[in-house]
């Protein structure tokens, strides 16, 4: 055996050294600059070896031992252009090649404003924001930005709902209500339209989407406590001439967007539209009602630059949104709306938005007003309960961007405006002796100041402050402070301390949960529910042979106060509002990691830990540790991507994978599991570019086939309660409000038939929220997309 080792040693090793005998070894050494400075930790290696070598502080690189030959050197360094040169080596000699390298919109050298209301570049910004481009949701299509926002790691759209289908934003673990939904900077998101901001966007008008993780009040006020979500659209200037994606699934959805640009005089304009159609009912499960909800939605979007002296901003948009969704019982028809002989839930929604920007015409100061305005009507039915509401949210800002010796300041005022009315008793007169409504108004004027200073080349400080006067609750202050440590463009470290508020909202769409005319009881005045954060992230690259791994990590932790909560469960006929009696906690862990390979590969993934909680005194007076429902302790993202060099075919493997969660049980006798099992979805996309503008693309989504189990929904043969109890046991709820179980009898008596479904030995009513992932199985999708610039 050892003699057979050494054979194949040598025929292995034999043939290596007479080449390198015969061809010699050489040297590569040079120097990297860019704009007469030197490029420190510049990545060069050669094409198709593992050969390579970083620059010093002086620029300085050297490669040994190459085998004599011709070869491609490449030069790549983050913010920078990457170029490729021949070069020549020859046995004993040393090549020299230099290298000059142009400035680019880099990762962390593309424009952000999320973070400090200003444009600057992400390496500079002192404020962490990851920026997502449309490139990158491609990688897995959808028809709405709320769906695709589930790649990207730390963020999840979680559905509140099995049947109607509606759901919120999560940033690391925080639910909705603490996500600011923004439009260009335009907080025209929020309340009663937080998912439905998110859905008819179309995403041929996207140009990138900035995220921020944490709380972001001090520029943002109200409701950017645990983070939010900036929808940059595209500039007119810039956009496509004509711009068109259509795609369409197995389940029968269909998903068209389309874009065109025009110019009226000294306007460019970007015209846009999508269009979402899925009408065919599917039951997998086997339950008797819709596994995803039914819906046609119709968006368009205008929106108008205009050349003014100066350069000077001036920007007009508006978007109009109609949907009309339903999910239930498969037979269910628009009939049988607020009936109670088949189960539906049907929703029609007409939102209106505008958004613009005015730079105020004053020499060598850039004051700029912006300002939003929305309106959002719901008619919708759940069961036989109508919900009717209507929301009109107006805002205007007044900024004042200044640069001093070493300080960027940016000051502002705010004013915004809300609107509410709805049928329940929420928005009730409180006068007794009149039946009618009163719409809730609230107004919200602040003032804010941020100072950026730049104390050296590697530190740089951001100090905040706002004032808020809220009609409710009076004054809020929220101060901020972040400070940055870049020794080199490969090294990046953030500090950030800050403080957020929410103000109490009661008007969502939980109204709709209403079976009957509820009190709603304020305990005592609410607070505003305080946060303070703190964040460390870490920003590091790797140059691994011809490759560039970044390294994105967080720490981050955040202590609430005063959370508010609304009680369902003491009293039926009521709802309790009130500030927690105790504090709430939020901190984890997050890393997310690029790794770009000289070759066309292109991994990215991240996986969050974190463990989000209350905690508060039980009825024994002892502290009890409440851990969130529907929140996982670990999720984890990955997007590979490859592409096949000369043919233009590209291929996209995406998947997430999420931790167990506490879901919303109905009592302690009901049997289905206290938390969600570990799942994954996967997909797989194949796409190939044609040189004539086109591009088609296909694949499998969910290719694992996972899907809840049937009993998400309990009791769904009888979606009234009409069952609950017996014919012969007429009572329903005992004194507390809580149902009844009846195990000993297994048949009821129902319209003259004998059911024996009817048993309800665990008490359970009707009920869609347990609920943690859509019940979609697997199914292929197939798409084109067609550009001309």
């Amino acid at each position: 055996m050892r003699q057979l080792f050494l054979l194949l040693l040598i025929l292995i090793l034999g043939p290596c050294r007479l080449i390198m005998a015969q061809t010699g070894s050489g040297t590569i050494e040079g120097k990297i600059s860019s704009s007469g400075k030197f490029v420190e930790f510049a990545n060069v290696g050669l094409a198709g070896t593992s050969l390579g070598a970083a620059s010093n502080a002086a620029g300085y690189y050297l490669i040994k031992n190459v085998p004599a030959g011709n070869y491609r050197l490449e030069v790549s360094s983050i913010g920078y252009q990457k170029v490729s040169q021949s070069v020549t080596v020859r046995a004993e000699q040393t090549s020299r090649v230099n290298a000059e390298l142009e400035e680019t919109a880099s990762a962390l050298g593309e424009v952000v404003v999320t973070g400090t209301m200003k444009e600057v570049s992400r390496l500079e910004s002192p404020v962490p924001v990851e920026i997502f481009k449309p490139t990158f949701f491609r990688k897995n299509p959808t028809p709405a930005l709320f769906e695709a926002l589930q790649i990207v790691n730390g963020v999840r759209p979680q559905l509140n709902c099995n049947i109607c289908n509606t759901g919120d934003i999560h940033i690391n673990g925080l639910e909705g209500p603490y996500t600011m939904i923004l439009i260009d900077g335009m907080p025209i998101v929020s309340g009663l339209s937080t998912v439905y901001g998110l859905n008819g966007i179309p995403n041929s008008l996207v140009e990138r989407i900035e995220i921020v993780k944490g709380p972001a009040s001090t520029l943002y006020g109200s409701e950017a406590v645990g983070g939010l979500v900036n929808v940059i659209t595209k500039s007119p200037d810039k956009a496509p001439l004509v711009s068109a994606d259509v795609f369409g699934t197995t389940y029968g959805e269909l998903n068209a967007d389309a874009s065109v640009k025009v110019k009226a005089g000294k306007g460019v304009g970007l015209f846009g539209m999508n269009h979402f159609n899925y009408s065919f009912p599917t039951d997998q499960n086997g339950d008797g009602f819709t596994d995803v909800t039914l819906s046609k939605r119709t968006s368009l979007f205008n929106k108008w630059n205009f050349t003014r002296k100066n350069n000077w901003i001036g920007s007009l948009a508006g978007r109009y949104v109609y949907e009309d969704r339903w999910g239930g019982q498969m037979d269910w028809g628009r009939e049988w709306r607020g009936t109670d002989s088949l189960y539906g839930e049907s929703i029609y929604t007409n939102r209106f938005e505008v958004i613009g920007s005015y730079q105020l015409p004053i020499n060598r100061e850039k004051v700029v007003f912006s300002f939003s305005a929305n309106m959002h009507q719901q008619n919708s039915y759940y069961g036989t309960t109508p919900f009717m509401a209507d929301q009109r949210i107006g805002f205007g800002q007044l900024t004042w961007d200044k640069t001093i010796k070493g300080h960027s300041l940016l000051t502002g005022l705010a004013f915004r405006y809300t609107w509410y009315d709805d049928n329940t008793p929420a928005t009730r007169s409180a006068d007794s002796l009149r039946d009618a409504n009163a719409p809730s108004r609230t107004m919200l004027p602040g003032v804010f100041m941020q100072d950026e200073i730049s104390l050296h080349e590697k530190h740089k400080v951001l100090l905040g402050l706002r004032y808020d006067y809220n009609s409710v609750h009076g004054s809020i202050l929220t101060p901020r402070f972040n400070y940055k440590f870049m020794p080199n463009k490969n090294n990046v470290f953030r500090l950030s301390f800050g403080n957020g508020y929410r103000v109490a909202n009661v008007f969502t769409e939980d109204h709709a949960a209403l079976t009957g005319a509820r009190q709603v009881l304020f305990t005592e005045e609410l607070k505003p529910e305080r946060s303070y954060n703190g964040n460390l992230n870490v920003q590091k690259f790797f140059y691994i042979g011809g490759s560039i791994l970044a390294v994105d990590a967080s720490a981050f932790y955040t202590y609430f106060t005063n959370r508010i909560i609304a009680d369902y469960i003491t009293d039926p006929n009521k709802i309790i509002f009130d500030n927690l009696k105790g504090y709430a906690i939020s901190k984890g862990l997050t890393l997310n990691t690029d790794w770009t390979f000289s070759f066309p590969l292109k991994i990215i993934a991240g996986i969050t830990l974190m463990d989000v909680y209350s905690v508060e005194k039980n009825g024994n007076g002892e502290r009890e540790k409440l851990p969130q429902l529907l929140t996982e302790k670990f999720s984890g993202t990955f997007s590979v991507s490859y592409t096949v060099p000369g043919v233009g075919i590209s291929l996209d493997y995406t998947g997430t994978v999420y931790g167990p969660m506490k879901l919303p049980l109905l009592g302690p006798l009901d049997p289905r599991p206290e938390y969600s099992p570990w799942f994954s979805i996967q997909n797989i996309q194949v796409s190939k570019k044609f040189a004539s503008h086109f591009e088609v693309y296909g694949g499998i989504k969910n290719m694992l086939n996972f899907r809840p189990p049937a009993n998400s929904i309990t009791r769904p043969f009888d979606p009234f309660d009409k069952q609950v109890t017996f014919f012969d046991k007429p009572v329903k709820f005992d004194g507390n409000g809580q149902v009844i179980a009846t195990p000993d009898n297994p048949y009821a008596l129902t319209y003259g038939q004998v059911v024996p479904t009817a048993n309800n030995p665990y008490a359970l009513t009707f009920d869609p929220n347990y609920v943690y992932a859509a019940n979609q199985g697997i199914r292929a999708f197939v798409g084109l997309r067609y550009t001309i610039y």
